[in-house]
């Protein structure tokens, strides 16, 4: 099993930036994929960005591209999610996630077996 928790969630104002950190425990040697994704209320969860542990491989959905940058700290078994020049559109809950089966980074919620709890983005106008 593997645990993942999510910080860092806050109401901020159009053009400002927040660093979303998702601590893992458990298994986290066998976890080879982890991304972040978010949902906003009545839409489907939609893939943020993406990376490889090892690797540090990153991808990032268009829609984030060049605003928000993936990252990691290996010995601390931490994801990040910076995300600059925030815009009300990327209001949602935002959701961290993990792989055991996949080593190519996916976009697909299904392809991920473990999601920490959600933490709140709201972006004013």
């Amino acid at each position: 099993q593997v645990q993942l928790v999510e910080s860092g969630g806050g109401l901020v104002q159009a053009g400002g930036s927040l660093r979303l950190s998702c601590a893992a425990s458990g298994r986290t040697a066998s976890t080879y994929v982890m991304g972040w994704f978010r949902q906003a209320p009545g839409k489907e969860r939609e893939f943020v960005a993406g990376l490889t542990w090892r690797g540090g491989n990153l991808f990032h959905a268009a829609s984030v591209k060049g605003r928000f940058t993936i990252s990691r700290d290996v010995a601390k078994n931490t994801l990040y999610l910076q995300m600059n020049s925030l815009k009300p559109e990327d209001t949602a809950v935002y959701y961290c996630s993990a792989s055991e089966s996949r080593t190519i980074i996916t976009t697909m919620p299904n392809g991920y077996a473990y999601w920490g709890q959600g933490t709140q983005v709201t972006v004013s106008s």
